[in-house]
């Protein structure tokens, strides 16, 4: 349902313990398209977020204790309603997010089998049985920790909240979610919608929105305080870095995922329609505003100039314009603030002897997709993850340089190898310092049961199936003594 007034949903409120509640003010949810108002979000502080944490601390006993094909049911509740309100997501991610119709399609389905995925988790294994050598029956088991506090990012709010709480929710958690101030509604209330609707007990998962201004007094209740056992970050590595060590000194488990300056390495035995494709969508799906972008494409010298030329030919023809327009690929970055660093970045570059191949242009926040050659290791571009729609492109003489260029950065999140030769491609593999690569395709990939996560600056942890329930479980040793273990006679 519409805003009579807005473009944008009725806002019911925080949702808090199975009830929505109002908040003491609220601020502007912006469309970036067009910059108008799109709603009208509750803005909380850290007063509503210790309620949230205290009804979650609360629920935890009934939920962790619920059987387990009980809670495998609420996920896949949750996941066909999800089906049956996707348009309304796309809508919300289109709007709110400045994302394509296809990117928001793209989400809406993986969604779903997040949920789906965190259900079938919950048949999996829990532990094991180890030897004793005493003779006792002895047990290793996951256990779930108890408050989880999710902190999503804006980029792709649909996947990034999801994989953030659904498989720690499925084994027993219970979730109080901070949305990023940029898509409250699309990675945050809406959820709360679907999970009210789908039945999920009242203090199972609560959500918190902010503005920006508010933001870290909500992030600091959620990392200090002592009911919360562990914390879900998606985001920039600067505030991941703050938000881990937090958690350190509390002693207290995170998964955080943080940026990438990811590469597609493209080896002269390439198939050149695959790798121009592979760069042409992993530099500038979603306007290049996805932690696994393809920023640097690096191109073996013998066949450099044809890569180039075709390059450049397929992504001229990328559509730029609001996103209500479905044919409109490339849409606004998310603010001013991108639009900033993507500039200052571009300056530098061409200030230093970069050459500007394609775009480059920049109107409001639309930043067309652009391509840079010339680079140098000294450039800001060359070393700061861009987060817009640019790609540097860049030749090597063999694989050993190949490798030296993609490790040549602080992150290690995803890359992609382009080669006839998977072998090649595979013994390459193991020298690049990434925590994921992907062969014969581009570095943006995500499966919801794949260990999804980076190395380096790019993250500790790992989200996705079995590797969740790694992250937000504890490991308990219990035994069982029938070996009648006697104990030394001075005892």
């Amino acid at each position: 349902m519409l805003d009579n007034n807005l473009s944008g949903p009725v806002i019911k409120g925080l949702y808090i313990d199975g009830q929505w509640q109002a908040a003491p003010s609220q601020f502007d949810d912006i469309n970036p398209s067009d910059g108008k108002i799109w709603a009208h979000i509750p803005d909380a502080g850290a007063v509503e977020t210790k309620r949230a944490i205290l009804a979650a601390h609360r629920a935890f006993p009934a939920w962790s204790s619920l059987r387990f094909q009980e809670r495998a049911r609420v996920m896949l509740k949750i996941a066909d309603i999800w089906d049956k309100r996707a348009q309304d997501f796309v809508n919300a991610a289109q709007h709110e997010g400045g994302g394509s119709y296809g990117k928001g399609m793209f989400e809406a389905g993986h969604v779903s089998e997040t949920f789906r995925a965190a259900a079938g988790l919950c048949y999996g294994s829990i532990g094991e049985i180890l030897p004793s050598q005493h003779g006792k029956f002895s047990t290793a088991l996951r256990v779930p920790t108890g408050v989880v506090g999710v902190i999503s990012p804006w980029n792709v709010p649909g996947i990034l909240t999801s994989r953030g709480f659904a498989f720690a929710m499925a084994i027993g958690n219970t979730i109080v979610l901070k949305p990023s101030e940029e898509t409250p509604y699309a990675g945050g209330l809406f959820f709360a919608e679907v999970l009210d609707e789908a039945g999920v007990p009242n203090g199972v998962f609560n959500v918190i929105t902010a503005s920006r201004g508010r933001t870290p007094e909500v992030g600091d209740e959620l990392i200090d305080n002592p009911f919360v056992k562990g914390i879900s970050f998606t985001g920039s590595t600067p505030v991941g870095r703050r938000i881990a060590a937090k958690c350190g000194a509390h002693l207290k488990k995170c998964c955080i995922e943080l940026g990438g300056k990811d590469s597609l390495i493209v080896l002269d035995d390439a198939d050149m329609e695959r790798a121009t494709s592979a760069a042409s969508f992993g530099a500038f799906f979603h306007q290049g505003q996805i932690c696994m972008s393809v920023e640097k494409v690096l191109v073996h010298e013998k066949i450099y100039e044809e890569f180039l030329q075709k390059f450049v030919a397929r992504a001229g023809k990328i559509k730029t314009g609001n996103t209500a327009e479905k044919s409109n690929v490339n849409g606004p970055l998310i603010n001013a603030k991108q639009v900033a660093r993507v500039k200052s970045q571009l300056d530098d570059a061409v200030q230093k002897g970069a050459k500007i191949v394609l775009g480059g242009g920049i109107n409001g926040l639309f930043v067309d997709p652009t391509i840079l050659t010339n680079v140098t290791s000294d450039m800001d571009i060359w070393r700061d993850e861009t987060f817009g729609p640019v790609a540097v492109v860049a030749s090597f003489r063999n694989d050993a340089e190949a490798i030296i260029l993609n490790n040549d950065t602080e992150y290690g999140l995803s890359c992609g190898i382009i080669s006839r030769n998977e072998q090649r491609a595979l013994d390459m593999s193991e020298h690049l310092e990434t925590g994921m690569c992907h062969i014969n395709c581009s570095s943006i990939n995500d499966e919801t049961h794949a260990p999804f996560g980076g190395s380096k600056a790019s993250g500790i942890g790992r989200h996705g199936g079995k590797w969740a329930m790694e992250t937000f479980s504890e490991t308990r040793w219990i035994t069982m003594d029938r070996g009648g273990r006697q104990y030394p006679p001075a005892f």
